[in-house]
């Protein structure tokens, strides 16, 4: 993942970027996977889930936070697999409460809580070539961060270098609301984990490396994870 030392991170995932059609701002999602796509349109539907949560329910628990610096919007739940909502699940682990674990073969970030339990979260991740597993820990967190494309990237997207001196917090900064950044050994990794508006992105591997949480996922673990927590992140 080619990322500067600044404030790199989900943006650098993909090397299709795009204009926002009609506004000049470069979306998440055409960072993330080389598509024009927006954000989608808001909606709920009614029907039970596979794993019991309504799609009801699941609007609530996606639902709008009005009062971030930048407003967030809903999620559009009906575009997201029921399988990926948030949930309480029982994970058999020797990690200590606390501890995050991505599993990026299937598309799981969970935090480890107590008795045997974890809060799972669906994820986007590395596309194919740019997976990678090991240890790390979060050496620090950023909210709304301003985002600055390294110079290899504006090279390959011209369209980049707009934001050469830093793309200002935003909904439509790649970092997203909330970013956790991995470090090894006191250095930056250059991955992190960071907050997605683009619910389509959720179960599919479309980034370099760094991995996307739904933005009221991402908030949820935010909250909950001091700096220095442990990063496990498994084998694809």
């Amino acid at each position: 993942m080619i990322m500067d030392g600044r404030n790199a991170g989900a943006g650098e995932r993909d090397e299709a970027a795009s204009l926002k059609a009609g506004t000049g701002l470069l979306t998440r999602r055409s960072f993330l996977a080389g598509s024009a796509a927006g954000l989608g349109a808001l909606g709920l539907a009614g029907c039970m889930s596979s794993d019991g949560m309504s799609h009801a329910e699941a609007a609530k628990l996606y639902g709008p936070v009005p009062d971030e610096k930048f407003p967030i919007p809903a999620i559009d739940v009906s575009k997201v697999d029921p399988k990926y909502f948030r949930r309480t699940v029982r994970y058999d682990t020797k990690e200590a409460p606390g501890t995050i674990i991505v599993d990026p073969g299937n598309y799981y970030v969970y935090r480890v809580e107590e008795d045997g339990n974890a809060t799972r979260y669906g994820a986007n991740v590395g596309r194919d070539g740019f997976r990678w597993s090991g240890d790390a820990y979060v050496g620090r967190k950023s909210e709304w961060a301003t985002w600055t494309p390294p110079a290899a990237m504006i090279k390959r997207q011209p369209e980049a270098a707009k934001w050469a001196r830093g793309m200002p917090g935003g909904l439509d900064n790649p970092l997203g609301a909330r970013t956790l950044h991995l470090y090894q050994n006191g250095a930056y990794t250059l991955y992190t984990i960071y907050a997605s508006l683009d619910a389509e992105s959720i179960g599919n591997g479309i980034t370099s490396g760094c991995v996307g949480l739904l933005t009221q996922d991402m908030m949820h673990l935010y909250d909950r994870t001091p700096v220095k927590t442990k990063v496990i992140v498994l084998p694809a």
